[in-house]
């Protein structure tokens, strides 16, 4: 296995997808893009998985960014440069409408493509030592429409503009305050909080989220009229589902219900 990889980890119904390069933060080479979009893929495949959780290796760092060193051979001139960004959209695109809910677990240092990577999640959970920033005015870089569109959805244009214009770093407190976290949480009980949060979205009826996750993201934008019947159908098929009668009959009998996705 090279320095930096993506490992996944399967484990009580959550695929945890670890974003590993310690040495150098988990920053992300062009072939660790490439790698994520196939892992996400296939925990999106994977039955036996209900919800996917990114993280980074250690706790230093949940990604630092891309890794710079690469950017003389693999993001220099017209035709690398496009290569590069294609690996960099399509991970993050292929996470983005993942089916199934996505959690991104922060500790440490989060910037740059770190930040496209969580902004890419439907949750994001930061331990109180997270760090964000967004420092491609620092390098010259441009930012691609997709990811800056997540952040001002998330955050609104004037957040935005101020996290590009100055590029300077975000402690957790502040980023919950803008809504680019969920949740800010004490690192000494980061680890058991974010299992326990996740434990409970693998708990719920898989049909009954992915219906719901459909049903949100289309409200980012106007669906079309394929979109919504799309959205229409996974409710009905909630409401046939073998999950939504055992989900009645727990309420019933004050039990907790088992859920098998079908």
């Amino acid at each position: 296995m090279s320095e930096g990889h993506i490992r996944t980890e399967t484990a009580a119904g959550v695929g945890t997808l670890v974003i590993s390069h310690a040495r150098k933060h988990n920053a992300m080479t062009l072939a660790m893009w490439q790698q994520l979009a196939e892992a996400v893929q296939a925990l999106a495949h994977d039955r036996a998985v209900r919800v996917i959780v990114v993280t980074g290796e250690g706790d230093a760092a949940f990604v630092s960014g891309a890794d710079i060193s690469e950017f003389a051979q693999q993001r220099s001139g017209t035709d690398a440069v496009a290569a590069y960004d294609h690996a960099v959209a399509t991970a993050q695109r292929v996470l983005a409408e993942c089916a199934k809910p996505t959690v991104a677990r922060i500790q440490g240092i989060c910037m740059g493509g770190g930040m496209g990577i969580a902004l890419a999640c439907d949750l994001r959970f930061a331990a109180s030592n997270a760090r964000f920033r967004m420092p491609a005015a620092r390098i010259g870089l441009g930012y691609a429409f997709e990811g800056m569109q997540r952040l001002v959805r998330l955050l609104g244009a004037p957040a935005t503009f101020d996290l590009f214009y100055t590029a300077r770093n975000l402690h957790a407190p502040e980023a919950m305050r803008l809504g680019l976290v969920n949740d800010c949480i004490d690192a000494e009980i980061f680890d058991a909080e974010v299992a326990s949060r996740v434990a409970l979205i693998a708990q719920n009826a898989p049909l009954a989220l992915r219906a719901a996750k459909a049903a949100i993201l289309a409200t980012l934008e106007p669906p079309t009229a394929q979109a919504r019947e799309a959205i229409d159908a996974m409710v009905r098929q909630c409401f046939a589902s073998r999950d939504y009668a055992e989900g009645q009959a727990a309420f019933a009998e004050r039990r907790a219900p088992h859920f098998e996705g079908s």
